[in-house]
């Protein structure tokens, strides 16, 4: 190992050894439950307050239809950018659409009236 590395380690290790003790605040604290809150939505239902198809929402996300009919299915999890893209998308349904060029909109139907 280098030496400046090893000197960096060190260094770590006394400073984590100085916050555990109350000697130090940390730089920063991240928990868990931070991150966490707020729980994965259900892909499926989600989709369904857009009122989408799967083809359709799978675009509007920039994901392939066979991975929106995964994560539906539950063969599959959201991963890292997507699934904090459906966290939004849960929570600001707005903030999705406004920023997507080429909403795909459900027709209304006709009555045959």
């Amino acid at each position: 190992m280098r030496k400046d590395l090893f000197d960096q380690l060190i260094e770590s290790v006394k400073e984590m050894k100085a916050v555990q003790s109350g000697r130090r605040k940390p730089s920063r604290v991240t928990r868990a439950d931070d991150v966490l809150k707020g729980g994965m939505p259900d892909v499926a239902i989600l989709r369904s307050h857009f009122k989408l198809s799967q083809a359709k929402f799978a675009a509007l996300l920039g994901i392939s239809t066979s991975t929106l009919q995964n994560w539906e299915q539950h063969r599959r999890k959201p991963e890292g950018p997507a699934k904090v893209l459906l966290r939004v998308a849960a929570a600001h349904p707005e903030a999705l659409l406004s920023v997507t060029r080429d909403v795909p909109r459900r027709r209304a139907r006709r009555s045959a009236a």
